[in-house]
C-alpha cells in the first residue's frame, strides 16, 4: 500500500513568480527596528535573523537594523565598523555629542547586515522628560515600576531622535522606510508620526499583547474574540498602558501587518484595525544538491545528541539508542500558550501505550524553554564527566589491545583472546563499570531551577510521574536555556539540534503561525482539550510505529516542501508592504495599484479530524518491522515519482486575506 500523504501543498517548482515590486532601492534607506535585534528573547529574533540575508541581498548598503545595546550580546554577535553612509554617521555623531552612546557595526549572521545599537542605560537620565513628551503626544502614562515599558520609551525616543537627525539632512532623496516590530519599538513610530517626519512607517505585530495574556488565563480565546471588553481585560491585568502603546502604534503606522490570517482576525478585535498586509514568517532554507546530504546531517547531529544521552542516562542506559527517537518542543516559556501542558499530558498517555504494547522503542523528549536557573546541576555535569572518562578508558584499552593484535598477526599467529587482555586491563574495565553505578534516577532537568517548586513543567512531570524510570518508554529532559554550540553539556546550535531530532512538537494554543507550520495538525479550536490531547497522542504513537525507511520518506517530503517557507519567496510580502507604505507617505513619488496585494498558490492543511497522518496507511499494528518489510518498502517507493506528485499537487490561487463575508471555515480546516 502506498504511503498516505499527511499534507497537501505546492512544491516550489510549481510556484508562480510574481512581478517584482519596482522599488528604486538605490534611492531608499530601509531601517528595521526591534527590541530583539542582536537580543534573543523569543521568536521575533529568529524572524529578523533569518530574513536578514534576503533583505540584505535586495537592499545592499541601504539596509540597517536598529536595536538595544547589551554588552553580553554584542561581544559575540557584532563586529564594530564605521557607517558607510555619511548621513547615518552625522546623525549618530549628533546624538553621541549630547551624551548618548550609539554603536554601529555588522551583525555576524548570514547576510552580515548593518546594525545601529542604542545603549538604553546611557540615556536613562532623559526618562522623565521623554515620558512627559510621550504623554503630551499620546495621553499614555507609563508607570514608574514597569521597567520594560520605561525601556521601550527610552528606546523609542532614541529611535525617533535618530530618524529626525537623519531625515533633516535630505531634501528629496533618499526616502526613508522605518519598519517597527512589536509594541516595544512602537514608541519610536508614534513619536515619528507626531513630529511629522518624512518617514514611511510600517508596524508589525507578531502576536497581540492582550491575546497572550488572555490565552495564558485558559480562556476560550479564538471562539470568543468578539465578546471581550478590551479595556477592562487590559486594565485587570495591569497592562493597559502597554496595550495603549501597541494600539496607538497600529493606528499611527502608514501600513499595519501581521504574520498570519489568524493573527489578523485577532488584531481586528483586540486592536480595532485590520492589517493592510499579511507577512508570513519564513526560513532561510539551505538547499542541498542531493537528498542524501541532509540525511547525512541528520545522522551527524543525531550522533552528538546520542553522546549527550549516554552521559545523562549513565547507569540507566538499558535502552537501545538505535531504537530511540528524539522529540522536542522549544520557544518562549509560556506553559499553556506554547502547549507544553498538553504535550506533557500526551507524553504520559504515549508512555502508557508504548509500555502496554511492550515496544522496544524509546522516546526521549527535550523541552528547550529558557527559565531562571542557577547554572547546571551537579548530576548532569557528573554524567558527562563519567561518559568522557569511560570513553578515555575504552580508547586506552583499545589501543593496547590493537597493539598486541598487530604484533601477533605480524608473527603469523592467531592471538589467544583469553590472554590478550591482562589483569590490569580487566581491573581498569571493572573500575570503569563501577563508576557508572548510580543510586538516583537520571535528572529531568539539566539546570538548578531557581523556583523549582513552582515551575509548571516540573510540577506537571511530578504529577504524571515521568521521572525517567527504567520502565518508562518516554523520558523527558528540561533544558531551561537556549542552545549554543559553546555549551559544555549539549554543544549544538538550535538549527543543528533540530536537524538531529526526529520530530518537533508544537501543540500551541496561542500560536500565530510563528515557526510551527506543522506536518501533523492538532485541532485545538473545535475540539475539547481531552480530544485534542488524544489526537496528539495518536500522532505521536503513529510516528513511533514508523520504521526508519518511512521516516526517511517523510523527511524527504518535508525537505522538498520546505521551499514554501523560504524567505526568497515569502519576503515578497514585506516588499509589498514597503511599497504600500511609500505610496501612502510619498504619493507624488511612488504609486501602487489599489487592491493589489500579492497572491500565492495556496497550500491547504488537512482537516485534523479526518485525514490520516503520513504514512499511517502503510503502518502495521505493531511498531516492529522485519528487514524484509524494509526491503519491500524500498521497492514500492519511488522518490522521483513522489516528487512529481508533490509538484502536481497545486491548489488554486488564493489571497492571504479574510474569508468572504458569510463564509465559514469547515470544522477543523486550516488555511495559511
Amino acid at each position: 500500500m502506498p504511503l498516505a500523504r499527511s499534507l497537501s501543498m505546492t512544491s516550489l517548482n510549481g510556484l508562480p513568480q510574481w512581478e517584482d515590486e519596482d522599488l528604486p532601492v538605490e534611492d531608499l534607506l530601509l531601517f528595521e527596528i526591534s527590541w530583539e535585534v542582536t537580543n534573543k528573547v523569543g521568536g521575533i529574533y529568529t524572524v529578523i535573523q533569518t530574513k536578514a540575508k534576503t533583505t540584505a541581498d535586495e537592499w545592499g548598503e541601504n539596509y540597517f537594523l536598529i536595536g538595544p545595546y547589551f554588552e553580553q550580546n554584542v561581544k559575540t554577535q557584532v563586529e564594530f565598523c564605521e557607517p558607510p553612509n555619511s548621513a547615518v554617521k552625522k546623525a549618530m555623531d549628533t546624538m553621541i555629542s549630547q551624551g548618548c552612546q550609539v554603536f554601529f557595526g555588522r551583525w555576524l549572521i548570514e547576510g552580515s547586515p548593518y546594525v545601529l545599537l542604542f545603549d538604553i542605560g546611557s540615556a536613562a537620565w532623559n526618562l522623565d522628560k521623554w515620558k512627559a513628551e510621550f504623554w503630551e503626544v499620546s495621553n499614555i502614562g507609563i508607570p514608574f515600576h514597569d521597567r520594560e515599558a520605561n525601556d521601550a520609551v527610552i528606546f523609542g525616543s532614541l529611535t525617533s531622535w535618530f530618524l529626525k537627525e537623519l531625515s533633516c539632512q535630505f531634501d528629496d532623496k533618499p526616502s526613508i522606510i522605518a519598519h517597527f516590530h512589536e509594541w516595544q519599538a512602537g514608541v519610536g513610530l508614534i513619536l515619528s508620526r507626531s513630529q511629522k517626519l518624512p518617514v514611511a512607517t510600517i508596524f508589525t505585530t507578531h502576536a497581540t499583547l492582550l491575546g497572550r495574556y488572555l490565552c495564558a488565563a485558559s480562556i476560550d480565546f479564538y471562539n470568543n474574540l468578539d465578546q471581550f471588553d478590551i479595556d477592562k481585560e487590559a486594565g485587570e491585568r495591569q497592562i493597559y498602558h502597554r496595550y495603549c502603546m501597541e494600539r496607538a502604534s497600529v493606528h499611527c503606522a502608514h501600513v499595519f501587518t501581521t504574520v498570519s490570517q489568524i493573527t489578523a482576525t485577532e488584531a481586528e478585535h483586540m486592536l480595532k484595525k485590520s492589517p493592510d498586509v499579511v507577512t508570513p514568517n519564513g526560513l532561510n532554507i539551505k538547499k542541498f544538491s542531493a537528498m542524501h546530504e541532509f540525511q547525512n546531517l541528520h545522522s551527524m547531529y543525531k550522533a552528538r545528541i546520542q553522546e549527550f544521552i549516554r552521559g545523562h542516562f549513565y547507569g540507566h542506559l538499558d535502552f537501545d539508542l538505535d531504537k530511540t527517537l528524539f522529540f522536542f518542543i522549544a520557544g518562549r516559556y509560556e506553559f499553556s500558550n506554547k502547549g507544553a501542558d498538553m504535550f506533557l499530558e500526551a507524553l504520559s498517555r504515549l508512555n502508557f501505550l508504548l509500555r502496554v504494547h511492550k515496544t522496544d522503542i524509546t522516546v526521549i523528549v527535550f523541552f528547550i524553554m529558557p527559565a531562571k536557573t542557577n547554572n547546571f546541576n551537579v548530576e548532569t555535569l557528573k554524567g558527562q564527566a563519567v561518559r568522557k572518562q569511560l570513553w578515555d578508558t575504552a580508547q586506552s584499552v583499545k589501543e593496547k589491545f590493537g597493539r598486541k593484535l598487530y604484533n601477533a598477526l605480524l608473527r603469523g599467529e592467531i592471538p589467544d583472546l583469553n590472554k590478550i587482555l591482562d589483569r590490569d586491563d580487566i581491573t581498569i574495565m571493572k573500575r570503569a563499570i563501577f563508576s557508572t553505578q548510580r543510586h538516583c534516577l537520571p535528572p529531568v532537568t539539566t539546570h538548578n531551577m531557581i523556583d523549582d517548586s513552582n515551575d509548571p513543567i516540573l510540577n506537571t512531570i511530578r504529577r504524571i510521574g515521568l521521572f525517567n524510570n527504567r520502565t518508562d518508554r518516554v523520558k523527558v529532559i528540561l533544558h531551561p536555556e537556549f542552545l549554543s554550540s559553546t555549551s559544555p553539556l549539549l554543544p549544538l546550535d538550535y538549527e543543528e539540534f533540530v536537524r538531529g531530532c526526529h520530530l518537533g512538537v508544537f501543540p500551541s494554543y496561542y500560536e500565530p503561525w510563528g515557526y510551527t507550520p506543522g506536518i501533523y495538525i492538532v485541532d485545538r479550536r473545535f475540539r475539547s482539550p481531552d480530544e485534542s490531547c488524544n489526537q496528539l497522542t495518536q500522532f505521536l504513537y503513529s510516528f513511533c510505529q514508523q520504521n526508519r525507511r518511512q521516516r526517511i520518506i517523510q523527511r524527504n517530503r518535508t525537505e522538498r516542501l520546505s521551499d514554501l517557507l523560504d524567505w526568497r519567496y515569502l519576503g515578497r510580502y514585506y516588499m509589498h508592504a514597503r511599497h504600500l507604505a511609500l505610496s501612502r507617505t510619498f504619493p507624488d513619488k511612488f504609486e501602487l495599484e489599489p487592491n493589489a496585494p500579492p497572491k500565492t498558490e495556496g497550500f491547504r492543511f488537512p482537516r485534523p479530524s479526518s485525514v490520516p497522518p503520513s504514512p499511517s496507511a502503510s503502518q502495521h499494528s505493531s511498531p516492529h518491522h522485519s528487514e524484509a518489510e524494509d526491503e519491500d518498502e524500498d521497492e514500492r517507493y519511488d522518490e522521483d515519482e513522489e516528487a512529481e506528485r508533490d509538484r502536481q499537487n497545486i491548489k488554486s490561487p488564493f489571497t492571504l486575506g479574510a474569508l468572504p463575508q458569510g463564509k465559514k471555515k469547515q470544522h477543523g480546516e486550516y488555511r495559511n
